[in-house]
Protein backbone atom coordinates (compact mmCIF):
# COMPACT_ATOMS: atom_id res chain seq x y z
CA UNK A 1 0.00 0.00 0.00
CA UNK A 2 0.83 3.38 -0.46
CA UNK A 3 0.62 6.64 1.92
CA UNK A 4 -1.94 9.85 1.52
CA UNK A 5 0.97 11.54 -0.25
CA UNK A 6 1.05 9.85 -3.05
CA UNK A 7 -2.97 9.62 -3.55
CA UNK A 8 -3.25 13.55 -3.78
CA UNK A 9 -0.46 13.66 -6.36
CA UNK A 10 -2.84 11.93 -8.73
CA UNK A 11 -6.21 13.75 -7.87
CA UNK A 12 -6.09 15.62 -10.99
CA UNK A 13 -6.17 12.40 -12.53
CA UNK A 14 -8.67 10.69 -10.74
CA UNK A 15 -10.89 13.06 -11.28
CA UNK A 16 -10.51 12.78 -15.04
CA UNK A 17 -10.71 9.01 -15.66
CA UNK A 18 -13.84 9.45 -12.73
CA UNK A 19 -15.49 11.79 -15.21
CA UNK A 20 -14.62 9.96 -18.43
CA UNK A 21 -15.63 6.29 -17.76
CA UNK A 22 -18.34 6.17 -14.88
CA UNK A 23 -21.85 6.41 -16.17
CA UNK A 24 -22.41 9.11 -12.86
CA UNK A 25 -19.35 11.43 -13.53
CA UNK A 26 -17.77 13.61 -10.86
CA UNK A 27 -19.97 12.24 -7.60
CA UNK A 28 -18.34 10.56 -4.95
CA UNK A 29 -19.22 7.35 -4.68
CA UNK A 30 -20.40 6.90 -1.13
CA UNK A 31 -23.25 9.07 -1.73
CA UNK A 32 -23.98 8.89 -5.65
CA UNK A 33 -27.01 6.56 -4.70
CA UNK A 34 -28.98 8.79 -2.79
CA UNK A 35 -27.77 12.13 -4.72
CA UNK A 36 -29.52 10.83 -7.32
CA UNK A 37 -32.64 11.29 -5.73
CA UNK A 38 -35.95 8.88 -5.12
CA UNK A 39 -38.60 6.80 -7.50
CA UNK A 40 -41.08 7.02 -4.26
CA UNK A 41 -44.39 7.27 -5.67
CA UNK A 42 -43.59 6.42 -9.10
CA UNK A 43 -44.45 2.70 -9.00
CA UNK A 44 -47.48 0.55 -7.99
CA UNK A 45 -46.76 -1.54 -5.31
CA UNK A 46 -47.22 -5.64 -5.11
CA UNK A 47 -49.20 -7.64 -2.88
CA UNK A 48 -50.65 -5.19 0.06
CA UNK A 49 -48.24 -3.11 0.32
CA UNK A 50 -45.89 -6.02 3.24
CA UNK A 51 -43.78 -6.99 0.56
CA UNK A 52 -44.72 -10.70 1.36
CA UNK A 53 -46.76 -12.96 -0.28
CA UNK A 54 -49.17 -14.61 1.76
CA UNK A 55 -49.73 -18.13 0.00
CA UNK A 56 -48.71 -19.74 -2.63
CA UNK A 57 -50.11 -17.71 -5.19
CA UNK A 58 -47.42 -15.45 -7.17
CA UNK A 59 -47.90 -12.32 -8.40
CA UNK A 60 -47.80 -11.24 -12.15
CA UNK A 61 -44.66 -8.81 -11.17
CA UNK A 62 -43.24 -12.37 -9.56
CA UNK A 63 -43.81 -14.61 -13.03
CA UNK A 64 -42.05 -11.54 -14.68
CA UNK A 65 -39.09 -11.99 -13.08
CA UNK A 66 -38.91 -15.54 -13.34
CA UNK A 67 -38.96 -15.08 -16.78
CA UNK A 68 -36.41 -12.28 -17.18
CA UNK A 69 -34.32 -15.04 -15.06
CA UNK A 70 -33.70 -18.38 -15.00
CA UNK A 71 -31.90 -21.42 -12.95
CA UNK A 72 -30.35 -24.48 -14.09
CA UNK A 73 -32.35 -27.33 -14.68
CA UNK A 74 -31.75 -30.31 -12.02
CA UNK A 75 -31.00 -32.96 -15.01
CA UNK A 76 -27.66 -30.55 -15.45
CA UNK A 77 -25.89 -31.65 -11.95
CA UNK A 78 -24.68 -34.14 -14.39
CA UNK A 79 -22.29 -31.84 -15.96
CA UNK A 80 -18.95 -31.15 -13.66
CA UNK A 81 -18.99 -27.69 -15.94
CA UNK A 82 -22.58 -26.29 -16.65
CA UNK A 83 -22.69 -25.28 -20.56
CA UNK A 84 -23.39 -21.66 -20.63
CA UNK A 85 -26.59 -21.53 -22.33
CA UNK A 86 -27.92 -23.23 -18.76
CA UNK A 87 -25.88 -21.96 -16.03
CA UNK A 88 -28.38 -19.64 -13.53
CA UNK A 89 -28.70 -15.93 -14.61
CA UNK A 90 -30.02 -13.52 -12.43
CA UNK A 91 -30.17 -9.62 -14.04
CA UNK A 92 -31.08 -7.13 -11.48
CA UNK A 93 -31.95 -4.50 -14.09
CA UNK A 94 -31.55 -4.20 -17.38
CA UNK A 95 -28.66 -5.80 -19.53
CA UNK A 96 -26.56 -2.66 -20.39
CA UNK A 97 -26.02 -1.76 -24.09
CA UNK A 98 -21.52 -2.01 -24.06
CA UNK A 99 -19.24 -0.94 -26.90
CA UNK A 100 -16.13 -3.51 -25.48
CA UNK A 101 -14.00 -0.49 -28.03
CA UNK A 102 -15.29 2.45 -25.84
CA UNK A 103 -15.06 0.57 -22.36
CA UNK A 104 -12.58 0.92 -19.70
CA UNK A 105 -12.11 0.21 -16.23
CA UNK A 106 -11.61 3.04 -13.80
CA UNK A 107 -9.33 2.05 -10.71
CA UNK A 108 -9.86 4.83 -8.52
CA UNK A 109 -10.28 6.85 -4.78
CA UNK A 110 -7.44 5.95 -2.39
CA UNK A 111 -4.30 4.91 -4.86
CA UNK A 112 -1.55 5.67 -5.50
CA UNK A 113 -1.75 5.63 -9.78
CA UNK A 114 -5.54 5.53 -11.01
CA UNK A 115 -5.58 3.44 -13.68
CA UNK A 116 -7.98 3.75 -16.89
CA UNK A 117 -7.88 0.18 -18.46
CA UNK A 118 -8.76 -1.18 -21.90
CA UNK A 119 -10.32 -4.69 -22.24
CA UNK A 120 -7.28 -5.35 -24.20
CA UNK A 121 -5.04 -4.08 -21.56
CA UNK A 122 -6.61 -6.42 -18.81
CA UNK A 123 -6.31 -9.73 -21.72
CA UNK A 124 -2.42 -9.03 -21.45
CA UNK A 125 -1.76 -9.25 -18.01
CA UNK A 126 -1.80 -12.46 -16.05
CA UNK A 127 -4.35 -15.13 -17.00
CA UNK A 128 -6.06 -17.33 -14.63
CA UNK A 129 -8.74 -19.93 -15.37
CA UNK A 130 -10.94 -21.34 -12.01
CA UNK A 131 -13.59 -23.67 -12.11
CA UNK A 132 -16.23 -21.78 -9.81
CA UNK A 133 -19.22 -22.82 -8.18
CA UNK A 134 -21.80 -19.79 -8.12
CA UNK A 135 -24.68 -20.11 -6.26
CA UNK A 136 -27.71 -16.67 -6.04
CA UNK A 137 -28.06 -16.51 -2.36
CA UNK A 138 -31.89 -15.71 -2.58
CA UNK A 139 -31.89 -19.33 -4.37
CA UNK A 140 -34.86 -21.28 -2.14
CA UNK A 141 -36.94 -18.03 -1.15
CA UNK A 142 -40.32 -19.12 -3.25
CA UNK A 143 -39.68 -22.14 -0.15
CA UNK A 144 -40.30 -19.58 2.38
CA UNK A 145 -43.57 -18.69 4.51
CA UNK A 146 -44.31 -15.95 4.01
CA UNK A 147 -42.19 -15.64 0.53
CA UNK A 148 -40.78 -12.17 0.53
CA UNK A 149 -42.26 -10.62 -3.02
CA UNK A 150 -38.84 -10.75 -5.49
CA UNK A 151 -37.46 -13.14 -7.40
CA UNK A 152 -39.07 -16.39 -6.74
CA UNK A 153 -36.33 -19.08 -6.94
CA UNK A 154 -37.03 -22.76 -6.16
CA UNK A 155 -33.65 -24.42 -5.47
CA UNK A 156 -32.27 -24.03 -9.48
CA UNK A 157 -30.70 -20.78 -8.75
CA UNK A 158 -26.67 -22.20 -9.22
CA UNK A 159 -23.98 -23.45 -11.46
CA UNK A 160 -20.66 -23.96 -12.12
CA UNK A 161 -18.36 -22.53 -14.88
CA UNK A 162 -14.89 -22.32 -15.69
CA UNK A 163 -13.85 -18.22 -15.54
CA UNK A 164 -10.76 -17.01 -17.38
CA UNK A 165 -9.61 -13.61 -16.32
CA UNK A 166 -6.52 -12.10 -14.39
CA UNK A 167 -6.29 -11.95 -10.46
CA UNK A 168 -7.86 -8.30 -9.15
CA UNK A 169 -5.07 -8.45 -6.56
CA UNK A 170 -2.51 -7.55 -9.72
CA UNK A 171 -4.35 -4.56 -11.02
CA UNK A 172 -4.59 -3.27 -7.00
CA UNK A 173 -1.37 -3.79 -6.59
CA UNK A 174 -0.21 -1.78 -9.48
CA UNK A 175 -2.77 0.89 -9.17
CA UNK A 176 -1.08 1.05 -5.27
CA UNK A 177 -3.66 1.22 -2.57
CA UNK A 178 -3.72 3.74 0.35
CA UNK A 179 -2.68 2.39 3.98
CA UNK A 180 -6.40 4.22 4.96
CA UNK A 181 -8.04 2.09 1.83
CA UNK A 182 -10.19 -0.83 3.76
CA UNK A 183 -12.86 -1.18 0.87
CA UNK A 184 -13.28 -1.64 -2.55
CA UNK A 185 -16.40 -0.55 -4.27
CA UNK A 186 -17.48 -2.20 -7.52
CA UNK A 187 -20.13 -0.44 -9.78
CA UNK A 188 -21.46 -1.88 -12.93
CA UNK A 189 -23.08 -0.45 -15.89
CA UNK A 190 -26.57 -1.72 -14.93
CA UNK A 191 -28.94 0.79 -13.90
CA UNK A 192 -32.30 0.76 -12.04
CA UNK A 193 -34.79 1.80 -9.71
CA UNK A 194 -34.64 -0.05 -5.72
CA UNK A 195 -35.94 0.57 -2.89
CA UNK A 196 -36.85 4.08 -4.43
CA UNK A 197 -33.50 4.64 -5.27
CA UNK A 198 -32.06 5.35 -8.72
CA UNK A 199 -28.85 3.51 -8.60
CA UNK A 200 -25.85 1.59 -10.51
CA UNK A 201 -25.87 -2.14 -8.79
CA UNK A 202 -22.71 -1.74 -6.38
CA UNK A 203 -21.02 -4.24 -3.89
CA UNK A 204 -18.13 -3.42 -1.70
CA UNK A 205 -15.38 -6.07 -0.40
CA UNK A 206 -12.83 -5.53 2.33
CA UNK A 207 -9.82 -5.22 0.89
CA UNK A 208 -8.32 -8.14 2.61
CA UNK A 209 -11.26 -9.79 0.48
CA UNK A 210 -10.00 -8.40 -2.63
CA UNK A 211 -6.98 -9.22 -2.28
CA UNK A 212 -7.43 -12.75 -2.06
CA UNK A 213 -5.29 -14.71 -4.93
CA UNK A 214 -8.77 -16.58 -6.31
CA UNK A 215 -10.52 -13.29 -7.09
CA UNK A 216 -10.99 -12.41 -10.84
CA UNK A 217 -11.68 -9.65 -13.18
CA UNK A 218 -13.19 -12.24 -15.91
CA UNK A 219 -13.37 -11.80 -19.28
CA UNK A 220 -14.18 -15.28 -20.66
CA UNK A 221 -16.98 -17.97 -19.74
CA UNK A 222 -16.06 -21.45 -20.12
CA UNK A 223 -13.48 -21.06 -22.50
CA UNK A 224 -15.49 -17.73 -24.42
CA UNK A 225 -15.71 -14.39 -24.14
CA UNK A 226 -18.56 -12.98 -21.91
CA UNK A 227 -22.31 -13.49 -23.02
CA UNK A 228 -24.03 -9.71 -22.72
CA UNK A 229 -26.62 -11.68 -19.67
CA UNK A 230 -23.09 -12.69 -18.24
CA UNK A 231 -21.24 -9.43 -17.54
CA UNK A 232 -19.40 -8.88 -20.76
CA UNK A 233 -17.06 -7.21 -21.07
CA UNK A 234 -15.82 -8.23 -18.01
CA UNK A 235 -16.96 -8.91 -14.34
CA UNK A 236 -15.99 -9.51 -11.18
CA UNK A 237 -15.86 -13.32 -9.69
CA UNK A 238 -15.37 -13.69 -6.27
CA UNK A 239 -15.00 -17.60 -5.22
CA UNK A 240 -16.74 -19.05 -2.20
CA UNK A 241 -19.44 -16.15 -2.00
CA UNK A 242 -23.01 -15.93 -2.69
CA UNK A 243 -23.16 -14.17 -6.52
CA UNK A 244 -24.30 -11.47 -5.40
CA UNK A 245 -20.81 -10.24 -4.78
CA UNK A 246 -19.64 -11.04 -8.38
CA UNK A 247 -20.54 -7.69 -9.68
CA UNK A 248 -21.21 -7.91 -13.83
CA UNK A 249 -20.56 -5.32 -16.35
CA UNK A 250 -18.02 -3.69 -14.35
CA UNK A 251 -17.43 -0.33 -15.16
CA UNK A 252 -15.19 0.82 -11.84
CA UNK A 253 -13.38 -0.02 -8.94
CA UNK A 254 -13.16 2.42 -5.99
CA UNK A 255 -10.71 2.29 -3.02
CA UNK A 256 -12.47 4.11 0.10
CA UNK A 257 -11.49 5.15 3.84
CA UNK A 258 -15.05 4.32 5.36
CA UNK A 259 -17.41 0.87 4.69
CA UNK A 260 -19.84 1.55 1.84
CA UNK A 261 -23.25 2.35 2.64
CA UNK A 262 -25.00 1.88 -0.87
CA UNK A 263 -28.23 -0.14 -1.18
CA UNK A 264 -27.28 -4.05 -1.83
CA UNK A 265 -24.57 -3.71 1.19
CA UNK A 266 -26.94 -1.76 3.87
CA UNK A 267 -30.58 -2.32 2.76
CA UNK A 268 -30.42 -5.54 1.02
CA UNK A 269 -28.59 -9.26 1.13
CA UNK A 270 -28.63 -9.15 5.10
CA UNK A 271 -29.73 -11.85 7.37
CA UNK A 272 -32.75 -9.59 9.19
CA UNK A 273 -35.70 -10.90 11.10
CA UNK A 274 -37.23 -7.33 9.94
CA UNK A 275 -37.51 -4.09 7.71
CA UNK A 276 -36.35 -2.53 10.65
CA UNK A 277 -33.25 -4.84 11.74
CA UNK A 278 -29.52 -4.54 10.02
CA UNK A 279 -28.51 -8.02 10.26
CA UNK A 280 -25.77 -9.66 9.57
CA UNK A 281 -24.24 -9.61 6.12
CA UNK A 282 -25.25 -12.24 3.52
CA UNK A 283 -21.19 -13.33 2.61
CA UNK A 284 -20.18 -16.93 2.14
CA UNK A 285 -22.18 -19.81 0.34
CA UNK A 286 -23.65 -22.01 3.00
CA UNK A 287 -23.34 -26.30 2.72
CA UNK A 288 -25.75 -27.63 0.55
CA UNK A 289 -27.11 -31.05 -1.70
CA UNK A 290 -28.89 -31.28 -4.62
CA UNK A 291 -29.73 -34.57 -6.26
CA UNK A 292 -30.93 -35.21 -9.75
CA UNK A 293 -34.35 -36.32 -10.07
CA UNK A 294 -34.32 -39.70 -10.94
CA UNK A 295 -36.73 -41.38 -13.34
CA UNK A 296 -38.85 -39.36 -15.81
CA UNK A 297 -41.16 -36.49 -15.11
CA UNK A 298 -44.91 -35.29 -14.65
CA UNK A 299 -45.53 -32.45 -16.65
CA UNK A 300 -46.78 -30.17 -14.47
CA UNK A 301 -46.02 -31.60 -11.01
CA UNK A 302 -42.06 -32.77 -11.96
CA UNK A 303 -43.46 -35.80 -9.46
CA UNK A 304 -41.28 -38.58 -10.81
CA UNK A 305 -41.96 -41.83 -11.95
CA UNK A 306 -39.22 -44.64 -11.62
CA UNK A 307 -39.25 -47.79 -12.41
CA UNK A 308 -38.47 -50.34 -9.17
CA UNK A 309 -35.13 -52.01 -8.48
CA UNK A 310 -31.45 -50.44 -8.42
CA UNK A 311 -31.47 -47.20 -9.11
CA UNK A 312 -28.12 -44.82 -9.05
CA UNK A 313 -29.13 -41.33 -7.72
CA UNK A 314 -26.68 -39.09 -8.29
CA UNK A 315 -25.90 -35.26 -7.73
CA UNK A 316 -23.86 -32.64 -6.50
CA UNK A 317 -22.55 -30.61 -3.12
CA UNK A 318 -20.81 -27.43 -2.09
CA UNK A 319 -19.95 -25.16 0.87
CA UNK A 320 -18.37 -22.38 -0.40
CA UNK A 321 -14.95 -21.47 0.94
CA UNK A 322 -15.11 -25.27 2.81
CA UNK A 323 -14.85 -28.66 1.78
CA UNK A 324 -18.30 -31.04 1.77
CA UNK A 325 -17.40 -33.48 3.82
CA UNK A 326 -20.01 -35.74 4.12
CA UNK A 327 -23.28 -36.71 2.32
CA UNK A 328 -26.51 -38.45 2.96
CA UNK A 329 -29.31 -39.85 1.29
CA UNK A 330 -32.97 -40.42 3.02
CA UNK A 331 -36.03 -42.70 0.87
CA UNK A 332 -38.44 -41.91 3.36
CA UNK A 333 -38.54 -38.41 3.83
CA UNK A 334 -35.64 -37.65 5.78
CA UNK A 335 -36.61 -39.94 8.43
CA UNK A 336 -33.15 -42.13 8.24
CA UNK A 337 -30.32 -41.38 6.37
CA UNK A 338 -27.70 -43.34 4.47
CA UNK A 339 -24.16 -42.16 3.36
CA UNK A 340 -23.47 -41.58 -0.08
CA UNK A 341 -20.60 -41.43 -2.46
CA UNK A 342 -18.78 -38.47 -2.18
CA UNK A 343 -16.12 -37.74 -5.49
CA UNK A 344 -13.74 -35.50 -5.47
CA UNK A 345 -14.44 -31.70 -6.26
CA UNK A 346 -14.20 -30.08 -9.76
CA UNK A 347 -11.84 -27.78 -8.37
CA UNK A 348 -10.99 -26.21 -4.70
CA UNK A 349 -13.69 -23.41 -5.51
CA UNK A 350 -16.25 -25.52 -6.84
CA UNK A 351 -18.89 -28.74 -6.48
CA UNK A 352 -18.38 -32.23 -5.50
CA UNK A 353 -20.33 -35.08 -7.52
CA UNK A 354 -21.81 -37.65 -5.63
CA UNK A 355 -23.81 -41.51 -5.99
CA UNK A 356 -26.14 -43.23 -3.86
CA UNK A 357 -27.19 -47.25 -4.75
CA UNK A 358 -30.90 -46.83 -4.22
CA UNK A 359 -33.41 -50.05 -3.82
CA UNK A 360 -36.59 -48.43 -4.99
CA UNK A 361 -39.50 -50.42 -4.11
CA UNK A 362 -43.45 -49.93 -5.21
CA UNK A 363 -44.97 -46.86 -3.68
CA UNK A 364 -44.61 -43.22 -3.00
CA UNK A 365 -42.13 -41.79 -1.38
CA UNK A 366 -40.00 -38.42 -0.77
CA UNK A 367 -36.49 -38.82 -1.29
CA UNK A 368 -33.79 -36.35 0.72
CA UNK A 369 -30.23 -35.21 0.21
CA UNK A 370 -28.39 -33.30 2.98
CA UNK A 371 -24.67 -32.19 3.31
CA UNK A 372 -22.27 -31.56 5.72
CA UNK A 373 -19.15 -29.44 5.59
CA UNK A 374 -15.75 -29.74 7.21
CA UNK A 375 -16.61 -27.57 9.63
CA UNK A 376 -19.64 -30.15 11.03
CA UNK A 377 -22.68 -27.16 9.78
CA UNK A 378 -25.14 -29.41 8.43
CA UNK A 379 -28.16 -28.54 6.00
CA UNK A 380 -31.57 -28.08 7.97
CA UNK A 381 -34.41 -30.19 7.77
CA UNK A 382 -36.36 -26.97 7.71
CA UNK A 383 -34.43 -23.45 7.16
CA UNK A 384 -34.90 -20.88 9.30
CA UNK A 385 -36.64 -17.70 8.08
CA UNK A 386 -35.02 -14.61 7.88
CA UNK A 387 -36.91 -11.18 5.83
CA UNK A 388 -34.93 -11.36 2.26
CA UNK A 389 -35.35 -15.19 1.97
CA UNK A 390 -31.00 -15.60 1.81
CA UNK A 391 -28.91 -18.32 2.40
CA UNK A 392 -31.65 -21.12 2.12
CA UNK A 393 -30.15 -24.19 1.77
CA UNK A 394 -32.35 -26.75 3.61
CA UNK A 395 -33.26 -30.19 2.50
CA UNK A 396 -34.33 -30.62 -0.58
CA UNK A 397 -36.93 -32.92 -1.10
CA UNK A 398 -38.25 -34.86 -4.43
CA UNK A 399 -41.55 -36.48 -4.51
CA UNK A 400 -41.24 -39.75 -6.57
CA UNK A 401 -43.94 -42.55 -7.50
CA UNK A 402 -42.14 -46.05 -7.66
CA UNK A 403 -43.77 -48.44 -9.82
Amino acid sequence: MTGRTGTRRQDAKTAKIFADYCPVAGRSILTNQTERGTAAGRFRTVGDGSGFGRDDTLYPEELQLALRNRGMPLEALRYPITPTGIHYLLVHYDIPEIAAGAWRLAVIGLVATPLSLTLDEIRKRPRRTLAVTMECSGNGRALSSPRRISQPWLVEAIGTAEWTGTPLKGVLEEAGLAREAIELVFTGRDEGIEGNVVQHYQRSLAVSEALRDEVLLAYEMNGQPLEPQHGYPLRLVVPGWYGMASVKWLDRIEATAEAFQGFQMTRVYRYARSAEESGEPVTLIRVRALMIPPGIPDFMTRTRLVRAGRVILSGRAWAGRLAVARVEVSADGGATWSDARLGDPVSPHAWSEWTFEWDARPGSCTLCVRATDSSGNVQPAEQEWNFGGYGNNSVQRVGVIVE
